[in-house]
Protein backbone atom coordinates (compact mmCIF):
# COMPACT_ATOMS: atom_id res chain seq x y z
CA UNK A 1 0.00 0.00 0.00
CA UNK A 2 1.08 3.52 -0.54
CA UNK A 3 -0.50 6.68 1.05
CA UNK A 4 0.20 9.67 -0.65
CA UNK A 5 0.44 13.30 -0.44
CA UNK A 6 -0.65 13.51 3.34
CA UNK A 7 0.57 15.73 5.88
CA UNK A 8 1.83 12.46 8.21
CA UNK A 9 3.00 13.16 11.45
CA UNK A 10 6.37 12.68 12.03
CA UNK A 11 8.81 11.07 15.07
CA UNK A 12 10.47 14.68 15.43
CA UNK A 13 6.79 15.50 16.27
CA UNK A 14 5.81 17.79 13.56
CA UNK A 15 2.98 17.06 9.89
CA UNK A 16 5.19 17.01 6.63
CA UNK A 17 3.12 16.70 3.00
CA UNK A 18 4.50 13.12 1.74
CA UNK A 19 3.94 9.65 1.07
CA UNK A 20 3.84 6.56 3.24
CA UNK A 21 4.87 2.89 2.03
CA UNK A 22 3.69 -0.29 3.70
CA UNK A 23 4.80 -3.47 2.63
CA UNK A 24 3.58 -6.44 4.89
CA UNK A 25 2.70 -5.66 8.60
CA UNK A 26 5.16 -2.31 8.80
CA UNK A 27 6.23 0.92 7.23
CA UNK A 28 9.14 0.71 4.76
CA UNK A 29 9.08 4.73 4.08
CA UNK A 30 8.18 7.55 5.72
CA UNK A 31 9.66 11.25 5.94
CA UNK A 32 11.22 10.70 8.82
CA UNK A 33 14.36 10.11 7.01
CA UNK A 34 14.55 13.85 5.30
CA UNK A 35 12.95 12.25 1.89
CA UNK A 36 9.93 14.34 0.96
CA UNK A 37 8.27 11.80 -1.52
CA UNK A 38 8.84 8.29 -2.75
CA UNK A 39 10.46 8.32 -5.66
CA UNK A 40 10.00 4.26 -6.08
CA UNK A 41 7.39 2.52 -8.41
CA UNK A 42 4.16 0.55 -7.18
CA UNK A 43 4.66 -2.85 -6.78
CA UNK A 44 1.97 -4.84 -8.79
CA UNK A 45 -1.51 -4.87 -7.72
CA UNK A 46 -0.45 -2.40 -5.04
CA UNK A 47 -2.91 -0.12 -3.32
CA UNK A 48 -2.46 3.56 -3.93
CA UNK A 49 -4.27 5.67 -1.43
CA UNK A 50 -4.44 9.87 -2.75
CA UNK A 51 -4.64 11.36 0.91
CA UNK A 52 -4.61 14.84 -0.18
CA UNK A 53 -5.83 17.40 2.37
CA UNK A 54 -5.67 14.34 5.25
CA UNK A 55 -3.97 14.27 8.46
CA UNK A 56 -1.76 10.79 8.91
CA UNK A 57 -1.51 9.96 12.12
CA UNK A 58 0.18 7.10 14.10
CA UNK A 59 -2.47 4.27 15.69
CA UNK A 60 -3.40 5.54 19.10
CA UNK A 61 -2.09 3.51 22.04
CA UNK A 62 -4.40 3.12 25.20
CA UNK A 63 -2.37 2.24 28.41
CA UNK A 64 -4.96 2.37 31.04
CA UNK A 65 -8.58 1.51 30.18
CA UNK A 66 -11.17 -1.32 31.75
CA UNK A 67 -13.58 -1.75 28.87
CA UNK A 68 -16.18 -0.77 25.87
CA UNK A 69 -19.27 -1.76 23.78
CA UNK A 70 -20.75 -3.72 27.15
CA UNK A 71 -17.60 -5.51 27.75
CA UNK A 72 -15.07 -5.11 31.22
CA UNK A 73 -11.48 -6.41 30.38
CA UNK A 74 -11.95 -8.32 33.96
CA UNK A 75 -14.50 -9.73 32.75
CA UNK A 76 -12.24 -12.77 32.65
CA UNK A 77 -13.49 -13.55 29.01
CA UNK A 78 -11.63 -13.93 25.13
CA UNK A 79 -14.80 -13.07 23.72
CA UNK A 80 -15.31 -10.40 25.69
CA UNK A 81 -11.42 -9.32 24.97
CA UNK A 82 -12.19 -9.51 21.17
CA UNK A 83 -15.35 -7.13 20.91
CA UNK A 84 -12.96 -4.50 22.91
CA UNK A 85 -10.19 -5.09 20.71
CA UNK A 86 -12.73 -4.62 17.97
CA UNK A 87 -14.64 -1.07 19.53
CA UNK A 88 -11.16 0.45 19.97
CA UNK A 89 -9.39 -0.60 16.56
CA UNK A 90 -12.41 0.88 14.90
CA UNK A 91 -11.92 3.73 16.66
CA UNK A 92 -8.14 4.64 16.18
CA UNK A 93 -6.69 3.13 19.33
CA UNK A 94 -4.56 0.53 17.43
CA UNK A 95 -2.84 -1.39 21.17
CA UNK A 96 -4.53 -1.90 23.76
CA UNK A 97 -2.97 -2.42 27.43
CA UNK A 98 -5.98 -2.49 29.65
CA UNK A 99 -6.33 -2.14 33.07
CA UNK A 100 -7.38 -4.47 36.15
CA UNK A 101 -9.59 -3.66 39.13
CA UNK A 102 -8.87 -4.38 42.42
CA UNK A 103 -10.32 -7.92 43.13
CA UNK A 104 -9.13 -11.15 44.94
CA UNK A 105 -6.23 -13.23 43.69
CA UNK A 106 -8.39 -16.04 42.20
CA UNK A 107 -10.41 -13.14 40.43
CA UNK A 108 -7.18 -12.14 38.88
CA UNK A 109 -5.39 -15.37 38.34
CA UNK A 110 -9.16 -15.64 35.73
CA UNK A 111 -8.38 -12.10 34.29
CA UNK A 112 -4.70 -13.89 33.70
CA UNK A 113 -5.32 -16.86 31.93
CA UNK A 114 -7.96 -15.32 30.05
CA UNK A 115 -5.65 -12.61 28.78
CA UNK A 116 -2.94 -14.78 27.90
CA UNK A 117 -5.76 -17.10 25.87
CA UNK A 118 -6.88 -14.24 23.77
CA UNK A 119 -2.78 -13.20 22.89
CA UNK A 120 -2.28 -16.39 21.98
CA UNK A 121 -5.25 -16.91 19.65
CA UNK A 122 -5.06 -13.67 18.56
CA UNK A 123 -1.42 -13.86 16.95
CA UNK A 124 -2.38 -16.74 15.09
CA UNK A 125 -5.10 -14.23 13.30
CA UNK A 126 -3.07 -11.51 13.26
CA UNK A 127 -3.47 -11.10 9.31
CA UNK A 128 -7.36 -11.17 8.87
CA UNK A 129 -8.07 -9.57 12.14
CA UNK A 130 -10.13 -6.31 12.89
CA UNK A 131 -8.96 -5.93 16.17
CA UNK A 132 -6.60 -4.02 18.70
CA UNK A 133 -3.22 -5.41 19.25
CA UNK A 134 -3.56 -6.86 23.19
CA UNK A 135 0.12 -5.30 24.54
CA UNK A 136 -0.09 -5.71 27.98
CA UNK A 137 -1.53 -5.31 31.09
CA UNK A 138 -1.99 -2.37 33.24
CA UNK A 139 -2.21 -3.71 37.38
CA UNK A 140 -4.27 -1.07 38.52
CA UNK A 141 -5.43 -2.86 41.52
CA UNK A 142 -5.11 -4.32 43.86
CA UNK A 143 -1.76 -2.65 45.71
CA UNK A 144 -3.69 0.55 46.54
CA UNK A 145 -4.90 2.60 49.52
CA UNK A 146 -8.21 1.55 50.70
CA UNK A 147 -8.68 5.57 51.59
CA UNK A 148 -8.33 6.60 47.85
CA UNK A 149 -9.75 3.54 46.12
CA UNK A 150 -12.31 6.03 43.97
CA UNK A 151 -14.21 3.19 42.11
CA UNK A 152 -12.08 0.62 42.84
CA UNK A 153 -13.57 -1.80 45.54
CA UNK A 154 -11.83 -1.25 48.80
CA UNK A 155 -12.97 -4.32 50.46
CA UNK A 156 -10.10 -6.03 48.34
CA UNK A 157 -7.23 -3.76 48.42
CA UNK A 158 -4.39 -5.62 49.75
CA UNK A 159 -0.30 -4.91 50.43
CA UNK A 160 2.16 -4.91 47.74
CA UNK A 161 3.34 -8.12 47.71
CA UNK A 162 6.11 -8.92 45.10
CA UNK A 163 4.97 -12.87 45.44
CA UNK A 164 1.45 -12.39 44.32
CA UNK A 165 2.97 -10.07 41.37
CA UNK A 166 5.09 -12.88 40.16
CA UNK A 167 2.17 -15.25 40.01
CA UNK A 168 0.16 -12.97 38.15
CA UNK A 169 3.01 -11.92 35.77
CA UNK A 170 3.53 -16.28 35.11
CA UNK A 171 -0.06 -16.36 34.38
CA UNK A 172 -0.74 -13.88 32.23
CA UNK A 173 2.42 -14.96 30.21
CA UNK A 174 4.39 -11.59 31.16
CA UNK A 175 1.96 -9.37 29.84
CA UNK A 176 1.76 -6.78 32.37
CA UNK A 177 3.95 -3.85 32.10
CA UNK A 178 2.43 -1.30 34.64
CA UNK A 179 1.78 -1.87 38.29
CA UNK A 180 0.01 0.68 40.41
CA UNK A 181 1.07 0.91 44.06
CA UNK A 182 0.17 3.28 46.81
CA UNK A 183 3.57 4.27 48.15
CA UNK A 184 2.48 4.72 51.73
CA UNK A 185 1.25 1.69 52.35
CA UNK A 186 2.92 -1.07 54.61
CA UNK A 187 5.41 -2.89 52.39
CA UNK A 188 5.23 -0.43 49.31
CA UNK A 189 8.52 1.44 48.76
CA UNK A 190 10.15 -2.24 49.63
CA UNK A 191 7.98 -3.78 46.47
CA UNK A 192 9.27 -0.86 44.66
CA UNK A 193 12.61 -1.36 45.21
CA UNK A 194 12.19 -4.85 44.55
CA UNK A 195 10.17 -5.14 41.29
CA UNK A 196 10.77 -1.65 39.33
CA UNK A 197 13.46 -3.41 37.07
CA UNK A 198 10.69 -6.18 36.42
CA UNK A 199 7.36 -3.99 36.34
CA UNK A 200 7.05 -0.15 35.44
CA UNK A 201 6.01 1.36 38.70
CA UNK A 202 3.01 4.13 38.86
CA UNK A 203 2.02 5.87 41.75
CA UNK A 204 -1.77 5.39 42.46
CA UNK A 205 -4.56 5.57 44.40
CA UNK A 206 -2.79 7.39 47.33
CA UNK A 207 -2.60 9.47 49.92
CA UNK A 208 0.98 9.76 49.92
CA UNK A 209 3.06 13.03 50.80
CA UNK A 210 5.59 15.22 48.88
CA UNK A 211 8.40 12.79 51.01
CA UNK A 212 6.87 9.38 50.49
CA UNK A 213 6.01 10.28 46.62
CA UNK A 214 9.97 11.17 46.70
CA UNK A 215 10.89 8.51 48.33
CA UNK A 216 8.87 5.74 45.72
CA UNK A 217 10.51 7.58 42.47
CA UNK A 218 14.12 7.53 44.05
CA UNK A 219 13.40 3.36 44.99
CA UNK A 220 12.06 3.23 40.98
CA UNK A 221 8.61 4.29 40.74
CA UNK A 222 8.63 6.77 37.14
CA UNK A 223 4.52 7.13 36.69
CA UNK A 224 1.72 8.66 37.76
CA UNK A 225 -2.00 7.10 37.39
CA UNK A 226 -4.27 9.40 36.27
CA UNK A 227 -2.75 12.38 37.71
CA UNK A 228 -4.84 14.78 39.70
CA UNK A 229 -7.51 11.73 40.23
CA UNK A 230 -7.68 10.14 43.64
CA UNK A 231 -4.22 11.41 45.10
CA UNK A 232 -3.87 15.05 47.06
CA UNK A 233 -3.36 17.79 44.92
CA UNK A 234 -1.24 20.77 44.92
CA UNK A 235 -0.67 23.07 48.29
CA UNK A 236 1.87 25.63 48.90
CA UNK A 237 2.75 24.01 52.46
CA UNK A 238 2.14 20.61 51.35
CA UNK A 239 3.48 20.23 47.78
CA UNK A 240 2.37 16.14 47.51
CA UNK A 241 2.79 13.78 45.21
CA UNK A 242 2.30 15.88 41.97
CA UNK A 243 5.28 17.87 42.28
CA UNK A 244 6.93 14.62 43.39
CA UNK A 245 6.66 13.49 40.19
CA UNK A 246 7.35 16.75 38.48
CA UNK A 247 10.83 17.12 39.82
CA UNK A 248 11.66 13.27 39.31
CA UNK A 249 11.08 13.50 35.92
CA UNK A 250 8.01 11.11 35.66
CA UNK A 251 5.30 10.29 32.95
CA UNK A 252 1.64 11.08 33.82
CA UNK A 253 -1.58 10.42 32.84
CA UNK A 254 -4.10 12.48 32.13
CA UNK A 255 -8.01 11.59 30.90
CA UNK A 256 -8.99 14.31 28.31
CA UNK A 257 -12.66 13.35 28.72
CA UNK A 258 -14.31 17.05 29.58
CA UNK A 259 -14.92 15.31 32.73
CA UNK A 260 -12.19 14.39 34.62
CA UNK A 261 -10.32 17.52 34.65
CA UNK A 262 -10.79 20.64 33.88
CA UNK A 263 -9.44 21.96 30.39
CA UNK A 264 -7.42 24.84 32.15
CA UNK A 265 -6.09 21.78 34.11
CA UNK A 266 -4.94 19.81 31.21
CA UNK A 267 -3.26 22.73 29.38
CA UNK A 268 -1.50 23.68 32.21
CA UNK A 269 0.24 20.04 33.00
CA UNK A 270 1.46 19.88 29.21
CA UNK A 271 2.66 22.99 30.02
CA UNK A 272 4.13 22.09 33.85
CA UNK A 273 5.06 18.31 33.19
CA UNK A 274 5.92 19.10 28.61
CA UNK A 275 4.49 17.13 26.32
CA UNK A 276 7.10 14.77 26.53
CA UNK A 277 5.84 13.36 29.54
CA UNK A 278 2.30 13.29 29.04
CA UNK A 279 0.05 10.32 28.60
CA UNK A 280 -3.34 10.47 27.65
CA UNK A 281 -5.67 7.63 29.09
CA UNK A 282 -9.28 6.98 28.61
CA UNK A 283 -9.97 5.13 31.48
CA UNK A 284 -12.93 4.10 29.65
CA UNK A 285 -15.10 1.41 31.30
CA UNK A 286 -17.96 -0.66 29.26
CA UNK A 287 -20.29 2.08 28.58
CA UNK A 288 -17.96 3.58 26.04
CA UNK A 289 -19.35 3.35 22.97
CA UNK A 290 -23.31 3.14 24.49
CA UNK A 291 -26.32 5.19 25.20
CA UNK A 292 -26.74 5.98 29.03
CA UNK A 293 -28.07 4.10 31.43
CA UNK A 294 -26.82 1.22 34.22
CA UNK A 295 -23.32 -0.44 33.99
CA UNK A 296 -21.23 -2.19 35.88
CA UNK A 297 -17.41 -1.61 36.92
CA UNK A 298 -15.61 -4.29 39.22
CA UNK A 299 -18.52 -5.32 40.69
CA UNK A 300 -19.96 -1.81 41.46
CA UNK A 301 -23.06 -0.12 40.06
CA UNK A 302 -22.32 2.87 37.40
CA UNK A 303 -24.53 5.17 36.39
CA UNK A 304 -23.82 7.14 33.30
CA UNK A 305 -25.61 10.58 32.58
CA UNK A 306 -24.65 12.68 29.93
CA UNK A 307 -20.80 11.58 28.91
CA UNK A 308 -20.67 11.58 33.11
CA UNK A 309 -20.35 7.73 34.96
CA UNK A 310 -20.36 7.73 38.65
CA UNK A 311 -20.90 5.16 41.60
CA UNK A 312 -24.81 4.60 42.03
CA UNK A 313 -24.50 4.41 45.46
CA UNK A 314 -21.65 7.17 45.59
CA UNK A 315 -22.42 9.91 43.10
CA UNK A 316 -19.53 12.38 43.85
CA UNK A 317 -17.05 9.32 42.67
CA UNK A 318 -16.41 9.30 39.12
CA UNK A 319 -16.18 5.77 38.20
CA UNK A 320 -13.94 6.23 34.29
CA UNK A 321 -15.11 7.45 31.63
CA UNK A 322 -17.40 6.62 29.10
CA UNK A 323 -14.99 8.11 26.34
CA UNK A 324 -12.57 5.90 23.72
CA UNK A 325 -8.96 7.62 23.46
CA UNK A 326 -9.04 8.67 19.87
CA UNK A 327 -12.08 11.04 21.52
CA UNK A 328 -10.24 12.04 24.31
CA UNK A 329 -7.29 13.37 22.25
CA UNK A 330 -9.39 15.26 19.72
CA UNK A 331 -11.61 16.68 22.79
CA UNK A 332 -7.97 17.77 24.16
CA UNK A 333 -6.94 19.37 20.18
CA UNK A 334 -11.03 20.78 19.99
CA UNK A 335 -12.07 21.91 23.01
CA UNK A 336 -9.55 22.70 25.38
CA UNK A 337 -6.48 24.30 23.06
CA UNK A 338 -3.85 21.75 23.10
CA UNK A 339 -1.65 21.56 20.21
CA UNK A 340 -2.41 19.44 18.14
CA UNK A 341 1.22 17.55 17.90
CA UNK A 342 1.44 17.71 21.56
CA UNK A 343 -1.94 15.74 21.69
CA UNK A 344 -0.98 13.45 19.32
CA UNK A 345 2.47 12.45 20.90
CA UNK A 346 0.97 11.89 24.11
CA UNK A 347 -1.56 9.22 22.98
CA UNK A 348 0.39 7.64 20.61
CA UNK A 349 4.71 7.96 20.95
CA UNK A 350 4.56 8.06 24.67
CA UNK A 351 2.32 5.48 25.73
CA UNK A 352 3.76 3.37 23.32
CA UNK A 353 7.50 3.86 24.91
CA UNK A 354 6.28 3.62 28.56
CA UNK A 355 5.35 0.21 28.06
CA UNK A 356 8.79 -0.49 26.15
CA UNK A 357 6.90 -0.60 22.89
CA UNK A 358 8.58 2.60 21.39
CA UNK A 359 9.46 2.37 17.45
CA UNK A 360 6.76 -0.61 16.62
CA UNK A 361 3.43 1.33 17.75
CA UNK A 362 2.57 4.98 18.57
CA UNK A 363 4.62 5.98 15.54
CA UNK A 364 4.88 6.43 11.40
CA UNK A 365 9.03 5.60 11.17
CA UNK A 366 10.20 3.62 8.96
CA UNK A 367 9.87 -0.35 10.60
CA UNK A 368 6.85 0.39 12.68
CA UNK A 369 3.67 -1.40 12.55
CA UNK A 370 1.63 0.51 9.95
CA UNK A 371 -0.70 1.66 11.93
CA UNK A 372 -2.15 4.45 10.70
CA UNK A 373 -5.05 7.13 11.16
CA UNK A 374 -6.54 9.26 8.01
CA UNK A 375 -8.73 12.27 9.64
CA UNK A 376 -9.35 15.11 8.32
CA UNK A 377 -8.36 18.58 9.67
CA UNK A 378 -11.59 18.58 12.22
CA UNK A 379 -9.46 15.46 13.09
CA UNK A 380 -12.99 13.15 11.70
CA UNK A 381 -11.45 9.90 10.89
CA UNK A 382 -11.60 8.40 6.96
CA UNK A 383 -9.59 5.72 7.24
CA UNK A 384 -8.15 3.16 9.90
CA UNK A 385 -5.33 1.00 8.64
CA UNK A 386 -4.41 -2.14 11.09
CA UNK A 387 -0.59 -4.14 10.69
CA UNK A 388 -1.09 -2.78 6.56
CA UNK A 389 -5.07 -3.55 6.06
CA UNK A 390 -7.59 -0.91 5.53
CA UNK A 391 -10.33 -1.87 8.49
CA UNK A 392 -12.47 1.51 8.37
Amino acid sequence: MIIKNAEIYTPDHRFVKSDLVIRGEKIEFSPSDGTTFYGGAPLPGETIIDAEGLLALPGLVDIHFHGAAGHDFCDADPEALRAIARYEAANGVLAICPATMTFPEIRLNAVMDSAAAYRYSADTARDVSDEADLVGINLEGPFISPDRAGAQNPEYVTAADAALFRRLQARSGGLIKLCDVAPETPGALEFIREMHEKVRISLAHTTTDYDTAKNAFAAGACHMTHLYNAMPGINHREPGPIIAALEEGADVELIADGVHIHPAVVRFTFRLFGAEHVILISDSMEAAGLPDGSYSLGGQEVTVSRRRAVLTDSPSTIAGSVTNLYDCMKTAVLQMDVPLEDAVRAASENPARAIGLGGLYGTLAPGAYANIILADKELHQQTVILRGRRIV
